[in-house]
């Protein structure tokens, strides 16, 4: 089997390199290649049995066509300053030139055309007072919200106009390894899930688009072939969740409010992400049922609650430089006290040192939105410094936004984004392997929908 250009994974990253392709002309025979299904074949079973049933041999909320984005709640970040270091690889300018342009292609796709947190610019500067006041710095950034149900018709429509331009999706395979001839890669191993029907696709050039879902497989692939790569940042943290009438002003001047903060006396990075009003708290599992808590909020669809992710940021060099599977052995021992499940406990049970019982929950003006949340002690899993930091953090947004340090205020745990390995690369993504090169989250370069999307278009002009 032999492409021009092969694809491994079809997040944002992979499916907006082979849409710019084809939206310069090219005529070049291209297939990705993606672990998961169709976004029409796409489906959590939890809607119906209101509890994670751990499918197999992935989770459809993070694999399968548009990734994890097709279940998010489908944010578009308008400005460069959010989505990762990718500005400080190709420079701030292109960053955002190339931003505006993806965004008039997800427009001519059916998304929403309204943009929050532009609309009350004396209403930010007010919030940013109460921020300065606290120690956090507020970062603008316009919002384009898809909505969950919204994204998966969304994708839906690019999946369509892919395969009606003469892309092929290969379906249920995934990456095995690369195929390398001296520091050459010339195409990649791939099989089903099961293991069988195991074959090499020949390319001229390969693209490793694999997301957050695939940090890790990128890890151990860096290793094994000396693709030169570094350790970079993992997050750790919890995915907090509020009545919406304690964020409404902050709901409404800015739909989501990203506050930075460095807390002493550790002085790591702390950030809010990921917010969604009138949302949903969900779980995604991962390889070994790893389950992670993260968000979403739908278009028409809307809960009491919003929520919102508090991660600190943990680099690693010497002499450990393993961060994802640090962050893995945080989320496992969550997991393991919550018996499989996602822990949930309350602000104020955290400050007086003792654990969530559910009857106390049951009592509370705030109903936790995950209802198959195991109410526990979080504390005994997440390590004292992050612990730490997410208290001093959680106590300065009280200043920001009055009631968020309630003593009812939810914490789920574990919230973990694998964005660790950083590929090297040049300005035009080139690997220390020619014809390979590595796009995306899982990169180490973007953190996000649209910055991933970016990378994809700049690499489709690169590939025409």
């Amino acid at each position: 089997m032999k492409y021009n250009t092969l694809i491994i994974g079809a997040g944002p990253a992979g499916i907006f390199t082979a849409l710019e392709m084809l939206r310069k002309g090219s005529k070049k025979k291209i297939i990705i290649v993606e672990k998961g299904q169709s976004v029409r074949r796409r489906a959590c079973p939890k809607s119906k049995t209101n509890r994670c049933v751990g499918c197999k041999p992935y989770c459809h909320i993070t694999t399968g066509f548009s990734g994890a984005g097709a279940f998010s709640d489908g944010k578009l970040s308008l400005s460069c300053d959010v989505g990762g270091d990718l500005p400080r690889l190709i420079g701030e300018d292109l960053a955002q030139e190339t931003i505006n342009y993806t965004d008039k292609i997800y427009l001519e796709f059916g998304a929403d055309e309204h943009i929050e947190g532009i609309s009350n610019p004396e209403e930010v500067k007010e919030i940013r007072k109460r921020a300065i006041r606290a120690g956090l710095k507020l970062v603008d950034c316009p919002i384009r919200h898809l909505g969950t149900e919204k994204a998966q018709s969304l994708y839906l429509a690019i999946e369509d106009y892919l395969i009606e331009h003469g892309v092929e999706l290969l379906f249920g395979y995934e990456c095995k390894d690369v195929v390398l001839e001296g520091d050459v890669c010339t195409g990649a191993i791939v099989a089903r899930a099961d293991g069988e029907d195991e074959h090499i696709i020949h390319a001229d050039d390969v693209v490793v688009a694999t997301g957050r879902r695939g940090a890790d497989w990128l890890e151990k692939l860096c290793a094994e072939h000396d693709i030169a790569h570094e350790p970079g940042t993992v997050d750790i943290g919890v995915r907090v969740e509020v009545r919406n009438e304690i964020m409404e002003k902050v709901n409404e001047v800015l739909y989501e409010s990203k506050l930075i903060g460095y807390p002493q006396p550790f002085k790591n990075k702390v950030r809010t992400f990921c917010q969604n009003p009138g949302g949903f708290v969900s779980q995604e599992n991962y390889d070994n049922d790893l389950a992670v808590v993260n968000g979403h909020s739908y278009k028409e669809l809307k809960s009491n609650n919003t929520n919102l992710a508090i991660l600190v940021s943990h680099n690693f060099n010497t002499p450990f430089n393993q961060p994802i599977e640090y962050a893995k052995k945080v989320g496992e021992l969550c997991n393991m006290l919550g018996a499989g499940h996602i822990l949930v406990q309350r602000f104020g049970d955290i400050l007086d040192g003792k654990r969530t019982w559910p009857k106390e929950l049951s009592q509370s003006n705030l109903k936790p939105s995950l209802p198959d949340a195991v109410a526990g002690d979080i504390t005994a899993a997440i390590p004292y410094r992050a612990m730490s930091n997410i208290i001093s953090f959680i106590q300065a947004m009280d200043e920001v936004v009055p009631g968020f340090a309630s003593y009812e205020t939810l914490l789920y745990a574990p919230e973990l984004k694998f964005y660790s390995n950083r590929v090297k690369m040049d300005e035009d993504f080139n690997t220390s392997i020619k014809n390979l090169y590595c796009l995306g989250d899982s990169s180490g370069w973007t953190r996000g929908l649209m910055m991933a999307s970016v990378m994809g278009v700049l690499m489709g002009r690169k590939l025409v």
